[in-house]
């Protein structure tokens, strides 16, 4: 069946486009949700009047994705997690994660569906994830995940407080061999 869509439909195309789709598909989802109508001879004729403006729209999509995606290009996030043997995360990060950190950090409202299927991290460390902005346009960003403070195992801060008295020993040193 032959649809009109008004809006962007990942996969089949954007507003304005005519496409295929199955009659069940159109019946009972595109055509509810208003995400498309019938590709009549009357609805054609509107379309093509309505051409001048879809392209406005179409060419603002294009450039607002832009200049997202200039914001976004490897920039680079942190997430805490806990963090067990071998690097492996107690869970997993997730989209939705992903998203809240990249809207947080780098002040860029992010859709959690927007980020890359393949996107759930297991492990700690650094990882890209691609984000689609629109159609074809996407941004890579790099999402570390680590360990907080709080979380550290007893061996690690065992010494990291050795390093620290250390540096006290070593600063009382050289203060003592100024004052001679």
């Amino acid at each position: 069946m032959k649809v009109i869509l008004l809006g962007e439909l990942r996969g089949k195309g954007g507003e304005g486009d005519i496409v295929d789709v199955a009659q069940g598909y159109a019946e009972n989802c595109l055509f509810p949700n208003k995400i498309a109508q019938p590709a009549t001879p009357g609805n054609i004729k509107q379309l093509k009047e309505r051409a001048h403006n879809i392209q406005q729209r179409e060419e603002k999509r294009l450039s607002d994705a832009r200049d997202m995606k200039a914001k976004l290009d490897d920039k680079q996030v942190f997430i805490e997690a806990k963090v067990g043997e071998n690097n492996q995360l107690f869970g997993s990060i997730t989209a939705a994660q992903i998203a809240k950190a990249i809207n947080e950090q780098l002040s860029v409202e992010i859709d959690r569906k927007r980020i890359s299927r393949g996107a759930t991290i297991k492990t700690a460390g650094t990882h890209g994830v691609e984000i689609n902005l629109y159609r074809d346009i996407n941004a890579r960003v790099s999402v570390t995940v680590g360990a907080s403070m709080s979380e550290m195992k007893p061996s690690e801060e065992a010494a990291e407080a050795e390093a620290d008295t250390q540096e006290a020993v070593d600063a009382e040193k050289q203060d003592a061999s100024e004052n001679e």
